[in-house]
């Protein structure tokens, strides 16, 4: 087992410790277990994975297993996706008229037939030309003898291929294979370099193509791999990269990545990271790569799901120091609390599955403003809780309303309970009756009037007192008078026993008063500051009626007595130019449709 945190967890006993299961257990480092290997095979051992090593008896496999490790293969198919685009090939008019030559037709098939057939054996040698970044040797092509046949010689379909072809692309696949092999030759500084007589037939000639000789191809490789001893180089390829839409430049000038891109990266960050891999193993292992540019390390998450969950909790987390190296495994499960990896989407792009709903969770996220998303974020713990609390819950790639019921006694908004809002009113205080919503979505109406109208009142004002809130359908059938429940939101989401909202306007209602205020001035502030959805004014001191509704009407009416003592609302309304900001908001209200 590799040192972790439950290695210093046992009693010290010679090289290792005895368990609190009273077994004996010897912990290795990294780097202990790959000498072991090494000195026990006499072989090269290749850390794929923290623990896990490669060991190879060929040693052409090998090479070709190191070689491929650096290979863009992303970048090839992002290349070859895009076809060879012929010159074509056109039988002048003038020279063939179809009326007039009854052999037009009949030229003008064999030249389609044998431009299909170029285009047959064209491609396959146009892809491997990506592959290689250059055009490939006679002794590394696959099918010499049919492009014999179909061009007269390989040397002829090399030039075919040349002239009908976008010279650009094969320029890019150079650019790319030159960076594949300055990796490869800079991570080889830390091995047994295989001497050039011994290398491939493939590796040699790309050797003599891209550098002219292998001395030369060596000397690049270490003049980049000696450069990233200076944080500036580093920093600057970090900023390089994060311009190019590849990673996530923190407020530290650290570089985060989805390993898949690595091979995307500069060349001296793909060496930087490369150097990572000599002791941990292949970075495919890992999810996250973080690029520290100032402190000469490296840092490899791995989490659970990475792919398919909007919000994925850290497994294990690898700290690599470069200069002196060595690293530090972490493990998260029983003892450690995984963590979650927020705001994703700044950590991949379009090309990455799931990018377009990650984007949208996180704009989610982000719109609710419930949380400091700054650094590693809130704890799990404490993000479920003020997710819950703000009624909301997470469906796949999506923020949704919750659909579970609370406790009454917990709160709603920052000063009020849900049993507050429940248990105000003189009729429910009289019967006694629980008074509970039955829908979900009637405690979420309740959260949002107490956070968007409530609090800020209660900020401004101080504390109000509740004279009725939530009227539940069997309390409604105890209230005869003085109430409309079709239009005054007190019933908030319910439904009656035909299973029809009570009230289709939605949202949820309140009537409270402020001791000691004149609630025209409360009225007024609720009607200039928040964003309510109808607001009846009843007098200087009595309680005001307000509601919060998917609407967002922001009608403001004051209700009067009439001289037969009647309560009517006032068609005037309010004086417009006390709150001219509302005219466009307000409405006249008739007796009928109140």
């Amino acid at each position: 087992m590799l040192v972790n945190q439950n290695a210093f967890k046992g009693l010290a006993f010679n090289d290792g410790v005895l368990t609190q299961r009273g077994t004996y257990q010897k912990y290795f480092s990294q780097t202990e277990l790959k000498g072991f290997l090494e000195d026990v095979l006499d072989k090269e051992a290749i850390p794929v994975a923290p623990g896990i090593f490669y060991v190879f008896k060929d040693a052409d496999a090998e090479q070709r297993f190191l070689l491929g490790r650096q290979r863009s293969t992303r970048n090839h198919l992002r290349l070859s996706a895009r076809p060879i685009i012929p010159k074509a090939q056109k039988i002048s008019r003038a020279t063939h008229d179809p009326q007039g030559c009854g052999k037009c037709g009949e030229l003008s098939g064999t030249i389609a037939a044998r431009h299909q057939l170029h285009q047959t054996l064209i491609e396959p040698l146009w892809q491997q030309a990506l592959m290689l970044g250059r055009l490939p040797e006679k002794i590394e092509i696959a099918n010499p003898l049919a492009l014999t046949e179909g061009f007269g010689s390989v040397n002829k379909a090399l030039r075919y291929l040349l002239e009908h072809t976008e010279p650009p692309l094969l320029e890019q696949a150079r650019q790319i294979r030159i960076n594949d092999l300055l990796t490869y030759f800079a991570l080889q500084t830390f091995s047994r370099r295989k001497p050039y007589k011994h290398l491939d037939n493939t590796l040699q000639n790309d050797i003599k193509v891209f550098f002219g000789d292998y001395p030369q191809a060596i000397n690049q490789a270490q003049t980049e791999l000696f450069q990233l001893g200076k944080p500036e180089r580093i920093a600057a390829a970090c900023q390089q990269a994060a311009e190019q839409g590849l990673g996530y430049l923190d407020t530290e000038a650290a570089l985060h990545i989805h390993s898949s891109q690595v091979n995307e990266l500069p060349v001296a960050l793909r060496i930087y990271v490369g150097c990572g891999t000599v002791l941990y193993g292949d970075i495919e292992q890992a999810d996250l790569i973080k690029i520290h540019s100032q402190s000469g390390k490296l840092s490899l998450m791995r989490y659970d799901d990475f792919i398919g969950q909007p919000l994925p909790r850290l497994l294990e987390r690898v700290k690599i120091n470069l200069r002196e190296q060595t690293f530090d495994l972490y493990q998260y499960g029983e003892d450690y609390e995984p963590s979650y990896l927020y705001l994703k989407s700044r950590f991949i792009n379009e090309e990455f599955a799931n990018y377009a709903e990650q984007a949208h969770f996180d704009e989610q996220l982000q719109a609710l403003a419930l949380f400091d998303l700054s650094g590693y974020g809130p704890k799990p713990k404490d993000f479920q809780e003020a997710l819950t609390n703000a009624r909301w819950a997470i469906d796949g790639f999506q923020l949704v309303r919750s659909q579970t019921n609370p406790d009454i006694d917990s709160l709603c908004g920052r000063y009020l309970s849900y049993r507050q809002l429940l248990e105000c009113g003189e009729t429910q205080h009289a019967t006694g009756l629980p008074n509970l919503p039955k829908q979900p979505d009637s405690y979420t109406a309740l959260y949002e009037l107490a956070t968007h109208i409530l609090d800020p009142v209660i900020d401004y004002f101080g504390m109000i007192r509740l004279t009725y809130g939530f009227c539940s359908h069997e309390l409604g059938k105890h209230i005869k008078h003085r109430v409309a429940p079709k239009l005054d939101q007190h019933a908030a989401h319910e439904r009656n026993s035909k299973g029809n909202l009570i009230c289709p306007r939605l949202g949820a209602a309140v009537d409270f008063i402020v001791e000691d205020e004149n609630m025209r001035e409360v009225a007024d502030w609720i009607a200039a500051n928040t964003p309510f959805d109808r607001l009846y004014f009843y007098g200087e001191n009595r309680p005001v009626h307000v509601s919060f509704g998917p609407e967002f009407k922001g009608d403001y009416i004051e209700m009067v007595v009439t001289g037969s003592g009647r309560l009517v609302p006032n068609k005037k309304l309010f004086e417009l130019n006390r709150l001219p900001h509302l005219a466009k908001n307000s409405v006249e209200i008739t007796y009928d449709n109140f």
